[in-house]
């Protein structure tokens, strides 16, 4: 049994698990991207899943993908990458934006990418972790957020949350897929470039912690790229191949996250 439902062929992946292997941001693989051939089949599939995003591979020797939230096409996105180099286990992904490099650390997979190719969000500081944790939901306004604060600034460590605040990432009037929440508001478990834009903007390196206690780790580069990585886990094997799965994610507790 898992917390999946899922049509076959359709791995499910856990991204930038905490240091216990739980959490993580749900993300569904289609490998043979072929199966969804035209934009509106794999929009279609993205919407009913209802994880933040899902990634079809359209050449998995050549680690071309795709990548879909439940509204819309993504030119760049760090969870879904991570996953896909991990599942792939590939050094080079192939987007229309241009090629992310990947390698394995031990535990941790990384991706190599550029902040600007994300889209745009609003970063938004905090006086206190505690005060980003007692949020109940994302402050009034449109647009991505990703509010953060200090854990211990000398160290580098830092607790964040993420907001989509728009139809187009939430996907609303998605069908309650797989990795649906219902709800008023929506909330991102693990958000890579988000973490990559918040790196660049503080010009260091940082280990942030998200949602309900998931790990990111990011390391700027002097040519304006940037690192980011973490954990990835198998809960699901719907195309072959992976490791062991993952823990299923904690009941009840914590800030609401989609995956």
């Amino acid at each position: 049994m898992n917390d999946f439902d899922v049509p076959d062929g359709i791995d499910v992946l856990r991204v930038f698990c905490g240091p216990d292997g739980s959490n993580g941001n749900a993300l569904g693989v289609v490998r043979d991207g072929r199966r969804y051939p035209d934009n509106d089949s794999r929009q279609a599939l993205a919407r009913k899943l209802g994880f933040s995003e899902t990634v079809f591979v359209d050449d998995p020797e050549r680690g071309t993908v795709d990548i879909r939230t439940p509204g819309l096409r993504l030119p760049f996105a760090g969870h879904p990458l991570v996953g896909a180099a991990w599942l792939l286990d590939l050094e080079i992904l192939e987007l229309p934006i241009g090629d992310v490099t990947a390698r394995q650390d031990g535990e941790f997979t990384w991706i190599t990418g550029r902040p600007e190719w994300a889209p745009p969000r609003t970063l938004e500081q905090y006086a206190s972790a505690a005060e980003v944790e007692a949020l109940t939901g994302p402050p009034p306004g449109e647009g991505r957020l990703y509010v953060w604060a200090w854990e211990d600034e000398a160290a580098g460590r830092v607790r964040a949350r993420s907001f989509p605040r728009s139809p187009e990432e939430r996907g609303d009037g998605r069908s309650g897929g797989a990795g649906a929440h219902t709800g008023e508001t929506d909330e991102d478990e693990a958000t890579g470039a988000a973490a990559m834009q918040l790196s660049a903007e503080l010009g260091r390196a940082l280990n942030i912690t998200q949602g309900r206690g998931s790990q990111i780790l990011t390391a700027p580069a002097p040519d304006g790229t940037m690192e980011v990585g973490g954990r990835v886990l198998l809960a699901v094997a719907g195309g072959g191949g992976g490791g062991p799965p993952a823990p299923p994610p904690p009941a009840g507790g914590g800030p609401p996250g989609r995956g």
